[in-house]
């Protein structure tokens, strides 16, 4: 049975997608994998790689790169970097305090010598989506693998029009409490207090005050369809703080972006709410997890660790 309780109702509304919004949170540039093709005409020319602060970025090459034949410029930026043991890759992990829009430009030459010697590239700071995986190219690729590209490509573009008209279309459901009775009677929501659970880290940019986990499930069923996480949190900044992005990380690297709702911006020196939810996948996931936050511009983010989502179970407390 669902009570009069706001922030129940709020976060119901979301998991069911039937919260209006103005405008769909906008998809991230940075990629899990990236590919470049290097060029003997403009062998200076650095291609931007989003990374993440203390989680590690792989370039793999085509070609050996030489023994200790890599320079990062500023230095001392990075926790650590190591090259694999044939010469044809290359990991390098900034530190826990590399800023979003942060660049420091890594480059490596080749072995053999012939051109294009060398290749470099930025690494621009991201507070939650760096690149897991870069592929570089010093060799035309076959066709059979740029046929590939192309085709995962377009389906991943026919994937996102799907996404995004499922979510125009639950977009346009009705919300606040017509939403929430509709709910009540298609399952139930389960709920989970997590304050004393969850990680911070010293340097989170907003505290944390309150921190509620929510599963919805429909009614026979034994895995939730949906998830969320409602944070109060406190900005003892001068600055107003906007959520402008949200993704879970689970313990082997995988990583999801979360849909996000926030009433207002948290004002300066006070508190606010702010919800993050996903829809069937978080249920794949490894979790405990790490929930990451972070702002559209500024560098104030917040990661916390051990996030969990509760079961759905006969007995336990519901709203």
């Amino acid at each position: 049975m669902l009570h009069s309780y706001p922030g129940a109702v709020l976060v119901v509304s979301l998991l069911a997608g039937v919260v209006k919004a103005e405008e769909l949170p906008p998809v991230s540039h940075c990629a899990a994998t990236a590919r470049f093709d290097l060029s003997v005409e403009s062998p200076e020319r650095a291609s931007d790689v989003c990374v993440s602060a203390d989680e590690p970025t792989t370039f793999f090459f085509d070609s050996r790169v030489a023994v200790g034949a890599v320079e990062f410029q500023p230095e001392g930026r990075l926790v650590d970097w190591s090259q694999g043991k044939e010469g044809l890759s290359i990991t390098v992990i900034p530190k826990g305090d590399y800023l979003p829009g942060e660049r420091v430009r890594v480059t490596v030459r080749f072995a053999d010598g012939t051109l294009p010697t060398s290749a470099s590239f930025w690494l621009v700071g991201h507070a939650a989506r760096g690149t897991r995986r870069v592929e570089v190219y010093r060799q035309p690729r076959p066709p059979d693998v740029l046929k590939k590209e192309r085709d995962e490509a377009r389906a991943e573009a026919r994937q996102c029009q799907e996404d995004k008209a499922r979510l125009l279309a639950e977009h346009e459901a009705p919300g606040g409490l017509m939403g929430s009775a509709w709910l009540e009677r298609a399952g139930v929501v389960a709920l989970k207090e997590l304050k004393g659970l969850l990680k911070e880290r010293q340097a989170n940019a907003l505290w944390l005050r309150e921190a509620t986990s929510y599963s919805y499930t429909l009614t026979g069923e034994t895995r939730p369809v949906s998830e969320a996480v409602r944070l109060r949190l406190k900005n003892p900044g001068a600055e107003p703080w906007t959520l402008a992005g949200a993704a879970l990380v689970d313990s082997t690297g995988e990583e999801v972006e979360l849909a996000r709702w926030q009433p207002e911006p948290i004002p300066a020196n006070g508190a606010g709410d702010v919800v993050v939810g996903i829809e069937g996948r978080a249920a794949q996931l490894g979790c405990p997890c790490f929930l990451k936050l972070w702002e559209s511009a500024g560098p104030r983010t917040i990661i916390l660790g051990n996030v969990t989502f509760p079961p759905v179970e006969q007995g336990g407390e519901h709203e």
